[in-house]
């Protein structure tokens, strides 16, 4: 049976497959808006380039933590002490955010983790570089490593606290993603990312996160700005069934980011979907069979084919159908067709089409007499 969902039941195959601009906007540089079950971004803008991630970066820092904790290098008693050069770099006289750790102090990792996520400390970062790798550029390393082998194609790491370096970069998608694999694989840690604060050292300090206290459902996750990056952030939340996942940066200031962050966040579950176009198996049309015991073939789709939408832009969905006459004989499951799916804001996507049945070739005699045939028809 032939099957085209409600949304492309009037495009399919008429309209040009070249995508077209969003109605959605933001001021926002970089911005990418993630529905967390299905991974299917629902809006992007400058996402897929690798740019300057700032303290967003101590999510991976966090990442590599929590992993050695579940492999047993550690656990949340051990204890680090604090170098000269983790309070020299990292500490309140660097200038930069800080946990307030003292010279050859010994701290738990527990608390450090939380020097790292509430406080966003890079001396706290430092002290569990070294802790774990020897060294900062060693962990920096770890991290790269680590980052490409769960998918993060765009990633490169020279610290663990995010301080400005050219080669220090990921996308903006690709953090969007790390934030996926934080919630999913990590649960029994993630809830420190909506703690609201964190003392040390008679010191309390809040989380900079701008969507806790004011978003509903927003729980996590990090906060960055240095002069290179804007500010930023990758922030989630969750209403019912339904998580989003937002990545910002490149934003004027705090307040600008804070704007920007809520109204996105807003925009992820009231103005945005996951349309289901395809399943599994939908049949999309007919190819045809050159020398075949029959004259088409049916095509169909091989995976279950999802979008995520911006509500106002649904009707400039458009798809079609590409494939050139194939010779026979063809096998059922051979790659002889695509659909072109075009949605707007979003690069065109190619889905392959496999064969429905086999087509036996013709028999010599039938091979000559359809020869003859087109000859006759002016056809070859």
């Amino acid at each position: 049976m032939y099957r085209l969902s409600l949304a492309f039941l009037c495009l399919a195959f008429t309209l040009p497959a070249a995508a077209q601009d969003s109605s959605f906007t933001t001021k926002a540089p970089h911005v990418v808006i993630m529905d967390f079950e299905t991974g299917e971004v629902l809006f992007e803008k400058d996402a897929r380039e690798p740019m300057a991630p700032a303290s967003m970066t101590k999510i991976m820092t966090a990442n590599m933590i929590f992993e050695a904790l579940e492999n047993g290098t550690i656990t949340l008693d051990t204890e680090f002490r604090v170098s000269e050069e983790a309070w020299r770099r990292g500490g309140a006289a660097s200038g930069s955010s800080t946990m307030y750790l003292d010279v050859k102090s010994v701290v738990r990792v527990e608390d450090l983790i939380r020097g790292i996520i509430i406080q966003s400390g890079n001396d706290a970062c430092i002290v569990m570089a070294e802790g774990l790798a020897g060294s900062e550029t060693a962990f920096a390393d770890k991290m790269t490593a680590r980052a490409r082998e769960i998918g993060l194609t765009t990633a490169t790491f020279r610290n663990a606290t995010g301080w400005p370096d050219p080669e220090h970069n990921i996308s903006a998608y690709d953090l969007a993603q790390l934030a996926q694999y934080m919630i999913t694989n990590h649960p029994e840690y993630y809830p420190i990312y909506s703690e609201r604060n964190f003392t040390w050292n008679g010191i309390r300090q809040g989380n900079r996160n701008p969507l806790l206290g004011k978003f509903t459902g927003a729980d996590g996750l990090k906060t960055g700005s240095t002069s290179v990056s804007g500010y930023g952030l990758v922030g989630s939340a969750k209403r019912g069934d339904d998580r989003r996942i937002i990545v910002i940066n490149g934003l004027a200031n705090k307040q600008e980011r804070s704007d920007v962050a809520n109204r996105l966040m807003g925009a992820a579950f009231d103005q945005f979907k996951v349309y289901d176009l395809y399943e599994k198996d939908d049949v999309i049309g007919k190819v045809d069979v050159f020398m075949g015991k029959a004259e088409s073939v049916d095509v169909k789709i091989d995976e279950k084919i999802v979008t995520g939408l911006y509500r106002g832009d649904r009707s400039k969905i458009s798809s079609k159908m590409t494939f050139k006459t194939v010779t026979a004989p063809v096998a059922a499951g051979d790659h002889i067709a695509d659909m072109v799916i075009s949605v707007p804001g979003r690069d065109d996507r190619t889905v392959p089409l496999l064969a429905m049945n086999d087509v036996k070739a013709k028999s010599a005699l039938g091979k000559a007499w359809a020869v003859l045939l087109r000859k006759i028809r002016g056809e070859s």
